[in-house]
């Protein structure tokens, strides 16, 4: 496994070592070892999966402490343009963003840390999504971000009148507003 170097550097961009020949492939996804000799104890509880067409802009999600997630994201089938934002209040890099391509092709993964907002934008016909979550889902402490806010200036691969969102992310509040509670700790 190779880091990916990211301007947010508690953002991690992961490129497995993909071990090839006629029989198709072999790689590891998941290393709890990669992560601690980073620093990074997390321990995944729950895995989920998403399926979205062409245009669809899932996000931008988070979840309040003391529900926060973080999430280690795959595309297995398919493409999308990953977002990752910083909410950490008192953080050099609060309100700025990370994004990558993630696909089926090259295999990368995204670790997203707790009190970070995230986000995806389908850039292929279909895309098949995988998280791993260090949280359980829990709706009373679930927020949305307005994707294309302004102040975040995120570079998405779509324009705002081709974008498909549900009607949860079409009104979420804009960073001004949102409801945040996390703190930087350095």
């Amino acid at each position: 496994m190779q880091l990916l170097p990211q301007t947010i550097p508690e953002v991690i961009v992961i490129k497995p070592a993909v071990h090839g020949d006629a029989r198709g492939f072999f790689f590891e996804s998941y290393r709890r070892d990669f992560f601690t000799a980073r620093g990074i104890h997390v321990d995944f509880v729950q895995d989920n999966m998403s399926s979205s067409v062409r245009g669809v802009v899932r996000g931008l999600h988070y979840q309040l402490d003391p529900h926060a997630q973080g999430k280690l994201v795959r595309v297995v089938r398919g493409e999308v343009f990953d977002v990752a934002v910083d909410l950490r209040r008192g953080a050099p890099t609060f309100g700025q963003w990370v994004g990558c391509l993630l696909s089926a092709e090259n295999k990368h993964s995204m670790y997203v840390p707790p009190g970070f907002a995230h986000g995806f934008c389908v850039v292929s016909d279909v895309a098949e999504f995988h998280y791993k979550c260090s949280g359980y889902y829990t709706p009373g402490h679930e927020r949305s971000l307005l994707w294309n806010d302004p102040a975040l200036g995120i570079a998405w691969p779509i324009a705002a009148d081709q974008a498909c969102l549900s009607a949860k992310d079409a009104q979420a509040p804009r960073l001004a507003e949102a409801e945040i509670n996390y703190a930087y700790a350095p």
